[in-house]
């Protein structure tokens, strides 16, 4: 048995497929035909609750739960790792996932043929792309219908689709190039499925088939759109609480099966994304967008750009930071904190929520933070292991000074307040930073993206960002 140390975050995307052009440089103009679009939805919407609200605390501390086991697991992968038509696009809903009952954003799916829907995950830090899904059906199975749900959840049924296509086990392509994906070495028979068998240390655990299938999406001027041969999970096994309210993840990592990678080598090489504030409810989407980003997103400031290291952390989108400053004053942190050679680094990841920083850097910055929220009385949350929450009666947000994210190139990255004095409770704000043991990976996770237009250009090797309220012009 393989085990896949990898977790499911707080990044779920809610999508669905439209398709939409946009140019980094001028993403305030016109629109374009030639991309396809997923809305993200975040995964606190009612519909992955089942309806049943939750509170800023209880969701904080489901977040927290879920961005501390990625963290390691992400670390652990890292480790693992070191030891061993271009200007088409597609573009998909994008929402917050707080009515869903999970810190993620989420998009819907559509797969197979005839498809069948489902919401996933979005998440930058996952290779595979997989489904909950049925993959043999006998004669005269009731549950085996088009929208047949089993245990009352919706479950994709391979054999109602004639485009599924499952990698056998005896080829080239499970033995040795699904190995990072986890397959097994199991193979009873030549025509018997790739096979794989995800372990996840939260005690979630995913196994399966791979298989190539097609995808559908809308353009933006109408019409539809397929993408063939498009190598999905299709997972029959599947146990755990994290996916209890949504059908799978969207793999968007930086790897050669993720569907990031392939979706935007056909619209030509990129893909972005706008995140709204993670306390919006269902109404609030936007989308990620597979291909050229031309206007769809209206920005709000100037767009900067900034070098992808694609290849400094395998499987991550790396940026090559050189410091941090908190109210126009450098923040003395030692530079091995972001230098990937040294176990440092810092990438930007969807799938976690709260953003963490290595032990140096986060002292730092917790401490020039602090006083301009010490006036107010200090408050302790039940399950949040944040170090500094306060009661935020009165509190003026305008007075909190501005963090400022520096590259080695000259770019800035300058979150908005509220991305960093979070909201964690009724009365409740909190320093919104988790430490990590240095050596240790810093990660830019989503709250601190959120309202911010992120475009990620792999062919260029180049990260663009904008602020946005990540409504579409």
């Amino acid at each position: 048995m393989k085990v896949k140390l990898i977790i499911l975050v707080p990044f779920m995307v809610l999508v669905s497929m439209v398709v939409a052009q946009q140019h980094v440089d001028q993403m305030q103009h016109q629109h374009d035909s030639n991309s396809i679009t997923l809305e993200l939805i975040h995964r606190h919407a009612p519909q992955f609750t089942n309806n049943h609200p939750i509170t800023q605390h209880q969701r904080l501390v489901d977040l927290l739960y879920h961005d501390i086991i990625r963290h390691g697991i992400m670390s652990h992968r890292r480790r693992a790792k070191e030891e061993d038509p271009l200007t088409a696009s597609i573009k998909m809903p994008l929402a917050s996932g707080r009515d869903f009952g999970i810190g993620q954003y989420i998009t819907s799916f559509k797969v197979g043929t005839p498809s069948q829907k489902f919401w996933l995950i979005v998440d930058t830090g996952s290779d595979l792309t997989w489904i909950r899904c049925r993959y043999r059906c006998s004669r005269g199975d009731r549950s085996c219908t088009r929208k047949g749900r089993i245990n009352r959840k919706r479950v994709f049924h391979a054999p109602l689709s004639s485009s599924f296509s499952p990698v056998p086990c005896f080829s080239e392509m499970c033995k040795v190039e699904l190995m990072n994906l986890f397959s097994l070495t199991t193979c009873p028979t030549p025509i018997t499925p790739c096979a794989y068998d995800y372990r996840y240390s939260d005690g979630s655990a995913a196994m399966g088939v791979f298989a190539n299938e097609t995808v559908s999406a809308g353009l933006t001027n109408g019409r539809k759109t397929r993408l063939h041969n498009v190598l999905i999970g299709c997972t029959d096994s599947f146990q755990g609480p994290t996916l209890q309210n949504v059908d799978g993840i969207m793999g968007l990592a930086n790897t050669k099966y993720s569907f990031a990678t392939n979706a935007a080598a056909t619209f030509g090489g990129k893909f972005s994304y706008c995140l709204v504030d993670h306390l919006s409810h269902l109404n609030a989407t936007n989308y990620i967008i597979f291909g050229t980003n031309r206007n769809q997103v209206k920005v709000s400031g100037n767009t900067r750009h900034t070098q992808l290291e694609l290849d400094a952390i395998p499987s991550f989108y790396a940026v090559n930071v050189i410091g941090i400053s908190v109210g126009n004053k450098m923040l003395e942190i030692p530079m091995q904190v972001w230098d990937a050679s040294e176990g440092g680094g810092t990438i930007i990841d969807s799938g976690t929520s709260l953003t963490f920083l290595a032990d140096p850097a986060y002292q730092a910055v917790m401490e020039a933070l602090k006083v301009s929220v010490s006036k107010y009385q200090r408050v302790k949350l039940d399950g949040v292991p944040m170090e500094y929450c306060f009661n935020s009666e009165g509190f003026n947000g305008s007075l909190v000074p501005k963090l400022i994210i520096h590259f080695n190139d000259g770019a800035r990255f300058e979150p908005h307040w509220n991305s960093y004095v979070i909201a964690a409770a009724a009365g409740v704000r909190c320093l919104g930073f988790l430490p990590a043991r240095f050596p240790a990976l810093s990660v830019i996770g989503n709250i601190m993206q959120q309202n911010y237009l992120w475009e990620f250009d792999l062919k260029g090797k180049r990260l663009v960002f904008a602020p946005s309220s990540c409504n579409s012009s």
